[in-house]
């Protein structure tokens, strides 16, 4: 039987760690976000230095990934001076979904304002496109 040690790492395994960004001003408002790019706010650099300062307590967290989006990038650049001073390697692909006309609106207007947009946001097929005019 092989012992639990945390000094040994096996070189197969790997573990990823998904963290999300910290809340933005646009979060409290019911703002919808997609690819704009909106920053932190205070309670999102609190909650960013949080989960930082738990993650600087796990073994052998070797790299950072984000998105390019301010807050994102914040998020993940505290985490990572947190681990030790990792780089943050950055991927517009790490972006959340573009959601077209519906960037800018607020969820419970959303449905009003554009509905073919809002039909395929809350669509069950993920591969819906989001109208944009």
């Amino acid at each position: 039987m092989a012992q639990s040690d945390s000094s040994s790492v096996d070189p197969t395994y790997s573990e990823i760690i998904v963290v999300r960004h910290g809340e933005t001003a646009w979060n409290v408002d019911g703002k919808i976000q997609g690819h704009l790019d909106v920053e932190l706010n205070e309670v999102g650099r609190e909650q960013a230095v949080t989960v930082a300062n738990r993650l600087s307590k796990e073994f052998g967290i070797s790299v950072v990934y984000s998105s390019d989006l301010k807050r994102a990038l914040e998020t993940a650049k505290t985490i990572a001076n947190a681990c030790g001073g990792l780089e943050v390697i950055e991927d517009p692909d790490l972006r959340e979904r573009h959601l077209g006309d519906l960037q800018g609106l607020v969820f419970r207007e959303a449905a009003e304002s554009n509905p073919k947009a809002y039909k395929a946001f809350s669509s069950q097929k993920t591969d819906q496109d989001i109208p944009v005019s």
